[in-house]
């Protein structure tokens, strides 16, 4: 990361990708790099970080808890990803934590700079409204798997959506998910999450091959 100008790390951002060069320019001088370890909490529900944080590498987790502890997680982040907006626009606390599932790079810009690009460029606010609406189609879909849906098909939603095309062209989920972590997505016990996979395995909807990654089926889109 430090082997990169800020307006080189710019330039690589999906959001700032229309960015004229003077706009561009001016962004780079307002950003700072932070690097958050693994397990590292980047804003916390409850509180006001005042930032837009913008992930350069790594992976990031929205969960959400209860007074007892208990937790849902929302959303993974991905590099191009970013975290604050909503709070940023509408001054209100963070409704959800964001934690760094492994060493996670940003670039940060605050409050102050993001209210002076944002009315200076209609594409990158028509970028964080259309990133807005995104999050809530996603949240409308999870809404509707809680309500509507049994375990199975919770389960078939979640590995349909961390899926992605393999050097081979099939739907593959690479990075190991942990049971104990679909659980927290379907809302639905560790050991309900170990008996829907291992049955959804031997019916042969999903398949775990030699290097770990989860080969899904096309008929897994039938339960989720």
């Amino acid at each position: 990361m430090s082997m990169l100008s800020n307006l080189e790390l710019i330039r690589r951002v999906p959001l700032f990708a229309l960015l004229t060069s003077a706009q561009a320019e001016s962004v780079s001088d307002a950003v700072v790099k932070r690097r958050f370890k693994r397990g590292e909490i980047i804003v916390e529900q409850g509180d006001k970080s005042n930032t837009l944080f913008i992930i350069l590498t790594g992976r990031a987790r929205v969960i959400t808890a209860d007074k007892r502890g208990r937790e849902v997680i929302l959303a993974t982040l991905q590099p191009g990803d970013y975290i604050g907006e909503m709070s940023l626009i509408d001054n209100e606390a963070h409704s959800a934590t964001v934690r760094a599932e492994v060493q996670t790079d940003m670039l940060c810009l605050g409050r102050a700079e993001f209210a002076r690009c944002l009315p200076e460029n209609s594409s990158m606010a028509y970028a964080i409204m259309k990133g807005l609406v995104q999050r809530l189609r996603s949240a409308d879909r999870k809404i509707e798997s809680l309500a509507l849906m049994d375990v199975y098909g919770r389960v078939a939603r979640a590995l349909l959506e961390f899926a992605a095309p393999d050097r081979d062209g099939q739907m593959a989920i690479r990075d190991r998910i942990s049971r104990q972590d679909i659980a927290k997505m379907v809302g639905a016990s560790r050991e309900m999450v170990s008996r829907v996979m291992k049955d959804l395995e031997d019916r042969g909807f999903i398949q775990t091959r030699e290097d770990g990654s989860l080969l899904i089926k096309d008929r897994l889109s039938t339960l989720g």
